[in-house]
């Protein structure tokens, strides 16, 4: 065993919480959203650590908790714990989550209509509905320019109209939600409910670094890929996570057999 090998270091740990994004982490970015799935090797890799003693898989994602659930394949027998809308949302529900106002609600839906508007004029750019606001996608936009000035116009509505609102970046997609939940309060009340006493968290886009930043002494971060990062381990890519995340499972069991 090596001293300085995180993972060596993390499969010791009496109750180990894994919590990992979804998209790009798991499952490959694709043009259709809704299609998206975990790779073979990621999926073989999370059902490795489901099985591994004293250790929770928790899925941490900005998709809503519907869409969350569909893509993930997870049903009410899954033992996966599942945080969706950043952490707004969680499955199992510890109680019935506050149901915003009204008038909150209508401006949701106004804003949606008046960003789908704006979106319509750029081929390739649409609007995904999200439960607490939504999201502009331009991943499909080919040209710069164009996706530029979609972006400035979605952004200048949000900051005329809901200047308060969250704004979260991403891999070509810019977010706005009333909520201001990250997925930093989401791996804490993870922790906190699983009686985890390390933490291992990955993610590969802008808004996966709040959680990596709030990681304690003896939690691991991992970044999927390129960008700035407090993490303190980087893989390539996908196949790169599951093989870390598979081995991890095996030291697992070994350490505590």
């Amino acid at each position: 065993m090596s001293a300085d090998d995180p993972i060596e270091a993390l499969a010791g740990t009496a109750h180990l919480l894994v919590a990992l994004d979804f998209d790009g982490t798991l499952a490959p970015l694709i043009d259709e959203p809704m299609s998206a799935r975990m790779s073979v090797e990621a999926r073989r890799a999370v059902d490795a650590l489901v099985a591994a003693p004293d250790t929770t898989v928790a899925l941490v994602s900005g998709r809503t908790l519907r869409d969350l659930r569909e893509i993930a394949e997870h049903d009410d027998r899954s033992p996966l714990l599942l945080a969706g809308s950043h952490g707004a949302e969680q499955w199992p529900a510890d109680a019935a989550p506050d149901a915003p106002d009204a008038e909150l609600l209508a401006l949701r839906d106004d804003l949606r209509r008046e960003a789908e508007h704006r979106a319509t004029s750029t081929d390739g750019a649409w609007i995904e509905p999200k439960e607490f606001g939504f999201a502009l996608h331009t991943r499909l936009v080919d040209d710069a320019d164009k996706k530029s000035r979609v972006q400035q116009e979605v952004a200048a509505l949000m900051t005329a109209r809901a200047p308060q609102w969250r704004r979260r970046d991403g891999h070509d997609i810019l977010e706005y939600a009333f909520r201001a939940d990250g997925k930093d309060a989401a791996v804490a009340r993870l922790r906190e409910q699983t009686g985890a006493t390390a933490v291992l968290f990955a993610g590969d886009d802008v808004t996966d670094e709040d959680a990596l930043r709030s990681l304690q002494p003896g939690d691991l971060g991992v970044r999927v890929g390129g960008g700035e990062t407090a993490a303190t381990v980087r893989v390539g890519g996908i196949p790169e996570l599951a093989a870390l995340l598979t081995r991890l499972a095996h030291l697992r069991f070994t350490r505590r057999q």
